[in-house]
């Protein structure tokens, strides 16, 4: 699923909200969790699971185009725990599934 099909999808599923309305919700969720991250912050959306940041130490890698050895530096990268309940769910319906 991609962004305008959630917005889409809140959109039909609440006929009171105009899409527009939907897509600016969606948005302001976006926009506040991730200035949340920006500031080393935490964002914990209960039975979902938990946003954060997390450190990536420098590093070396490799050049996908030429195979050379390059230097990666340091950064933040956005990382997610999913919650219990996501995780039940997500378990419980693989079960369903053939080969799950």
């Amino acid at each position: 699923m991609i962004k305008s099909e959630l917005v889409a999808l809140i959109a039909s599923r609440n006929p009171h909200l105009y899409h527009n309305d939907a897509e600016r919700i969606v948005d302001t969720i976006l926009d506040e969790i991730t200035e949340t991250l920006e500031q080393g912050g935490r964002v914990e959306l209960r039975g979902f699971g938990v946003f954060t940041v997390r450190n990536r130490a420098p590093r070396s890698g490799r050049n996908p185009k030429d195979g050379t050895s390059v230097f990666v530096e340091e950064k933040w990268v956005p990382f997610f725990k999913a919650g219990k309940e996501m995780q039940d769910r997500l378990n419980s319906a693989r079960r369903l599934e053939p080969g799950g």
